[in-house]
């Protein structure tokens, strides 16, 4: 965000028995909306973006709190370049969310304003 507040994603998870290995199990799966104008840049799909308002809602015993499911609006959002490295599960460290300069990189799309401030220095 561009204020640096924290967001969740819904998400949906199990516990599940593997049945070839006896072992237990955690999985999940981010759920995607159609993309807002920012994100839109990139692809057609983002994560459904959760205030913190909806956390306890999401997060609750409702059955089924579809209405959250929204496409998250662009405004409060920013969207920067980062390296190819994030590709590759092998790779974890903060330095993953660093702007990155790099020529491989520069296709990546900029929010307007960021694309200004790089230019200027």
């Amino acid at each position: 965000m561009k204020d640096g507040s924290p967001f969740g994603l819904a998400r949906l998870w199990e516990n599940w028995k593997n049945p070839r290995t006896g072992q237990w199990e955690r999985t999940f799966a981010i759920i995607t909306v159609p993309s807002n104008d920012l994100v839109g840049q990139i692809h057609n799909r983002m994560p459904a973006v959760l205030e913190p308002k909806s956390y306890e809602r999401w997060l609750g015993p409702e059955n089924n709190p579809h209405d959250l499911l929204i496409t998250y609006p662009s405004g409060p959002m920013v969207l920067w370049p980062i390296s190819t490295r994030v590709n590759s599960p092998d790779n974890d460290d903060p330095s993953l969310l660093d702007r990155t300069t790099g020529l491989s990189d520069m296709w990546a799309p900029l929010e307007p304003e960021a694309t200004s401030r790089k230019r200027l220095g």
